[in-house]
């Protein structure tokens, strides 16, 4: 009998096994998630830096593709168009700069 009642209270007083809950993997998904975000924004700031304040949003567009890039996204192509297009808006620039000889650009 007293067997038994070892037994039965060395299973009572195991702590429950616990599942695996959705934050253990949050971290790895939202650096992804944020990775594809950093690539598509990339794109738009590379595509809108070619009209208008191309010596801000072409650096920054070079910066959001490259660290989309280092993070892995699986949005490389976004991030490969980002990163021509703030390469291009700074080409862009040199390009009226000695058209114009000044920092800026206008028609």
């Amino acid at each position: 009998m007293e067997l038994t009642e070892r037994t039965h209270l060395a299973t009572a007083t195991k702590p429950a096994a616990t599942k695996p809950t959705a934050t253990a993997a949050a971290p790895d998904a939202t650096g992804t998630k944020d990775a594809d975000g950093m690539a598509v924004a990339s794109f738009i700031l590379g595509l809108l830096g070619l009209l208008v304040l191309n010596v801000f949003l072409g650096p920054i567009a070079i910066a959001l593709a490259s660290v989309a890039l280092w993070r892995g996204t699986a949005r490389r192509g976004r991030a490969f168009l980002g990163l021509g297009l703030g390469i291009a808006d700074l080409l862009v620039l040199v390009a009226f700069m000695q058209f114009d000889s000044t920092v800026s650009w206008n028609f």
